[in-house]
């Protein structure tokens, strides 16, 4: 069918809301009603469009099998993640903060970005609290542990989830160990290089106070790595792979949610409150994912239709192309509706190959998984955990850079270098 550009609107719309209104109107943009008021406003005509048009099916079935999902598993694992602690405070050098960035790394393939950012951010602001050159250790966080860590499963990080929903299998993304091993080990090296430089700069008083403060870290809630490891298990496992039922009817799919929504309860029921109040734990920031997202999956659902007939008039077909394209619209909007929107593009092309992975070529699916996780390093908005990571800095008197300035200062210097090598290497 014909889709208006006009039906476009409302996706482009609540994307600019998401990056430009926290800069302008911040004070009221921090009230999660505010967002879900926006969300229904640019909603509401999508719904109507869809009704009219004899599409109530796909917006019943972009919610049921897409947005209830993503938000179930996000929230399963903000739940149980927030019942972690890491208590203590060790010696800052940078062979330890290389420590704490190189495990971060690789717990966000396992908990995803958010869960290992929320986990770890805290401790290591604690461990380098005596230090007066701790920024760039935070921007390097925000790279590997918010983004660039999170590229091995489809739990690593949202735009991957959705990939997962539309059939690639979960095993799938370990294909892209490799470039995860040289983005990630660059970054860390480049790191470990800098954070050298910066700790021979320190004030002598400094680092004396430093090993005066020195308190061993102990882990609280360990009993959540259970509930984290079924969450795991359930994505792994409970799908068309290896459950033959859901062949037979679709909504058995949600038997997966169902176990990841117990994993989440007894998370709730069996860890101390105190624990949740030491991590400073509280609903806004997921309630803050579930209300901008039910805004997103509505508006993008005509974006998604007219990619899908008209496809073959952009002139993206080559795998750099999607791994660019992909890239830069991560950055400047968020990775997981872009992840959506580029599969779409490339599905709609109907470009067949030796290889194809979800209904799509090989190498255009690894473009778009790379230009998406690494990209949404680039800005604060390119993935959610980014701002958290900022705000939490700034609560603990760490002056971050401001958007330009993380733009012009980090990610063009350190960051598109290595993508661009990433693009060179692995992608043609």
């Amino acid at each position: 069918m014909n889709i208006p550009l006009l039906s476009l609107l409302p996706f482009v719309l609540i994307l600019l809301a998401i990056a430009i209104l926290p800069l302008f109107w911040n004070h009221r943009w921090e009230q999660n009603k505010n967002k879900l008021i926006i969300a229904c406003i640019l909603s509401l005509p999508i719904i109507v469009f869809l009704i009219q048009n004899g599409l109530s099916q796909r917006l019943l079935e972009t919610l049921l099998f897409d947005y209830i999902p993503f938000i179930i598993l996000l929230g399963s694992l903000f739940i149980i993640t927030g019942g972690i602690h890491l208590s203590g405070d060790i010696e800052a050098t940078p062979l330890i903060n290389l420590t704490f960035l190189s495990i971060g790394t690789i717990l966000a393939s396992i908990m995803g970005t958010t869960g290992a950012s929320m986990l770890l951010i805290r401790p290591i602001i604690q461990t380098n609290k005596e230090r007066e050159f701790k920024v760039h250790t935070i921007l390097f966080f925000i790279a590997v542990v918010a983004n660039c860590g999170g590229l091995l499963t489809p739990i690593g990080d949202p735009p991957l989830f959705m990939l997962y929903l539309r059939g690639v299998p979960f095993t799938w993304f370990l294909k892209l160990l490799p470039e995860w091993l040289f983005v990630n080990g660059l970054l860390l090296f480049v790191y470990l290089i800098m954070d050298s430089y910066y700790y021979k700069k320190e004030k002598r008083s400094n680092i004396d106070l430093d090993k005066r403060m020195i308190r061993s870290i102990k882990i609280h809630g360990k009993l959540n790595f259970v509930w984290l490891t079924g969450v795991i298990l359930s994505i792994a496992f409970l799908n068309e792979q290896y459950l033959n039922i859901i062949h037979s009817n679709e909504y058995y799919k949600f038997i997966r949610e169902a176990v990841i929504i117990c994993m989440a309860a007894f998370s709730l029921l069996l860890t101390t409150k105190r624990l949740r109040k030491l991590n400073n734990f509280s609903w806004a920031p997921i309630e803050e994912v579930a209300y901008l997202f039910f805004g997103i999956f509505i508006t993008m659902i005509p974006c998604l239709l007219y990619l899908e007939t008209n496809a073959k008039s952009f002139g993206i077909s080559s795998a750099f192309q999607f791994f660019y394209a992909t890239g830069a619209l991560s950055g400047i909007l968020d990775n997981t509706p872009t992840a959506v929107t580029f599969y779409s593009l490339a599905h709609g092309l109907g470009i067949q190959s030796s290889v194809m992975v979800a209904g799509i070529p090989y190498d255009l699916l690894k473009a778009i998984s790379l230009g998406a996780v690494f990209f949404g390093s680039i800005t604060y908005i390119g993935n959610a955990p980014n701002f958290m990571v900022k705000a939490i800095a700034e609560d603990n008197n760490i002056k971050m850079p401001d958007f330009l300035s993380y733009i012009w200062k980090f990610s063009l210097i350190i960051l598109l270098p290595i993508f661009i090598l990433v693009q060179l290497i692995f992608i043609k």
